[in-house]
């Protein structure tokens, strides 16, 4: 299967896989607390995200006393693998477990590798939530779906990564936010945000308060739910500038969703364009312009050509 043929911008239709999207999404929730408990904070969360592979996500390294650990999902071969800066290596099938099962067993294969974890098994920003050992229900793994979404991943992480050389100013890393599960990249005004408001569902205000410090836009990938119960390019600003919201974007199939107070792109808009990656460029460089020309951020400062491999950025 790994050498299969793959359609560069594949269908991900949510009702053709929301069981294993609900599965998937707790298995990265375990991860991601993982690297939380063991990593020192970063502004903005940054220490809690996962990194898009080319084969799925990964936590990066994680300290562990003088050594490091690294959990990597295996989107093509479906397993998760632990590795060791000391030589150390175990992997197991992601099919054929439930979310209990899936806690337990990462637990077991940590202590074999001599890795004591202890994380709060109550899942974020999700409705009703099940603590993770006693997870029975969410127990669906579709690999073919699995392996669509990494595609999709793959491709808005290249995209978004080529958004981000044309900034000069603060900007995140592309990574991937396991509580929403969506990847993201923001850009940073460099001034302070007023206290942001919280009230995130199964959310520390404190996390909401400190990830919102400071005026952002910031553009994303969502497998949708709820509101936009589709796969979609989303784009927002906090805090939201008079007129952003009215604003014209590119290209003409993006809205203003007042559901969910962000711009919305369609994934399927991006799919079935003759040239996917410049409409989503066209929408992130549009929603941004969008946020910084109605907040007046000094964009002459924060902005510079886009980057080319191997080309010296001019000075």
């Amino acid at each position: 299967m790994s050498d299969a043929p793959q359609i560069p911008w594949p269908e991900l239709p949510v009702a053709a896989w929301r069981e294993t999207y609900g599965t998937l999404h707790l298995f990265t929730q375990i991860v991601g607390k993982i690297r939380l408990s063991r990593t020192p904070w970063l502004n903005h969360s940054w220490h809690v995200a996962l990194y898009v592979t080319a084969r799925g996500l990964t936590t990066s390294p994680i300290p562990d006393g003088a050594r490091t650990f690294q959990i990597d999902f295996d989107f093509i071969d479906h397993t998760l693998r632990i590795s060791t800066s000391d030589g150390g290596v175990r992997q197991f099938a992601l099919a054929g477990n439930s979310v209990a099962r899936f806690y337990a067993t990462i637990t077991a294969t940590l202590a074999e590798l001599g890795i004591s974890i202890a994380i709060d098994e109550t899942p974020n920003e999700l409705p009703d939530p099940i603590r993770f050992s006693q997870d029975t229900q969410h127990a669906s793994y579709d690999p073919q779906a699995v392996r669509r979404l990494l595609q999709i991943l793959v491709n808005a992480d290249r995209v978004f990564k080529q958004f981000r050389t044309s900034f000069l100013g603060k900007a995140s890393p592309v990574h991937f936010f396991w509580g929403s599960f969506d990847l993201a990249v923001t850009r940073f005004s460099g001034r302070r945000a007023p206290r942001h408001p919280g009230g995130v569902p199964h959310l520390s205000d404190a996390v909401a308060c400190e990830a919102y410090s400071h005026e952002v836009s910031s553009a994303g990938f969502w497998p949708g739910s709820g509101a936009i119960d589709y796969p979609a390019f989303y784009s927002y600003a906090y805090p939201e500038p008079a007129g952003f919201r009215t604003a014209k974007l590119r290209p003409d199939a993006a809205f203003f969703s007042e559901a969910v107070g962000e711009f919305i792109l369609p994934y399927d808009a991006v799919r079935t364009a003759a040239e996917p990656d410049e409409v989503l460029l066209e929408f992130v460089q549009s929603s941004y312009e969008a946020a910084a020309n109605a907040a007046k951020w000094d964009r002459d400062a924060l902005e510079c050509p886009p980057g080319a491999p191997g080309v010296v950025r001019e000075i």
